[in-house]
């Protein structure tokens, strides 16, 4: 099931006076059994990739989408490496952590370039620009996805709702299908463990995974 406005099936707000935390925690599973697997292992899959092929993953949002970026990419850069080993390193990069350049940008043109013009200094075609918008109508982070795909990025997104405009700009998009801000928030959170778990997992078990395909176990 999807999300429809009309139809109701994603209406997770409030409906009685005596609201509770186990009503928001009902509606939190119904919406988690509504997300569509695949997709999310088939993020996995292109920054599983992308750390094989030493392409870059850019992350961004705004708010507690902002948060979530620095948390996916510190668990992507940080969560497979070890002190002082030899092992490859993830290069992530979350764009919402240099406020003098975020600052700088917002002051001098406007709040909507702070992420785009980031991208403009860094991005290579193939890098990996991972977008996160509950909305998924942030106008900075749609710039950001119009600057990323014109500069031949492959575009992720996480957002909520219907998917808002982004979702027509991302190459893999996953849509919480819910109209309550709190939730979608709590399950892009999910989601990015979801998928770092798994990457970690076959980053550690390469040798074993090769070893099963290479005898047709």
């Amino acid at each position: 099931m999807r999300y429809d406005r009309a139809a109701g099936n994603g209406n997770c707000d409030p409906t009685s006076l005596d609201y509770s935390a186990r009503d928001y925690l009902e509606a939190h599973g119904r919406v988690l059994a509504q997300l569509r697997h695949a997709e999310i292992d088939q993020i996995g899959v292109e920054l599983l990739r992308a750390y094989e092929q030493g392409r870059k993953v850019y992350l961004l949002g705004n708010g507690g989408s902002a948060s979530l970026a620095s948390h996916f990419a510190c668990d992507l850069a940080k969560g497979i490496a070890t002190a002082g080993g030899r092992r490859q390193r993830f290069q992530a990069i979350s764009l919402t952590d240099n406020t003098a350049v975020l600052t700088a940008w917002a002051n001098d043109t406007s709040y909507d370039q702070v992420f785009a013009e980031q991208l403009r200094n860094v991005v290579r075609p193939t890098d990996i620009v991972v977008a996160i918008s509950a909305s998924g109508n942030s106008p900075n982070v749609l710039l950001a996805l119009e600057v990323a795909r014109e500069l031949e990025a492959f575009n992720i997104g996480l957002t909520g709702f219907e998917g808002g405009k982004m979702k027509a700009l991302c190459d893999l998009c996953v849509v919480v299908p819910c109209d309550n801000m709190q939730i979608i928030e709590d399950l892009h959170v999910g989601i990015a463990h979801a998928i770092f778990t798994v990457v970690r997992w076959r980053i550690l078990n390469r040798p074993f995974i090769e070893l099963v395909h290479a005898v047709g176990i």
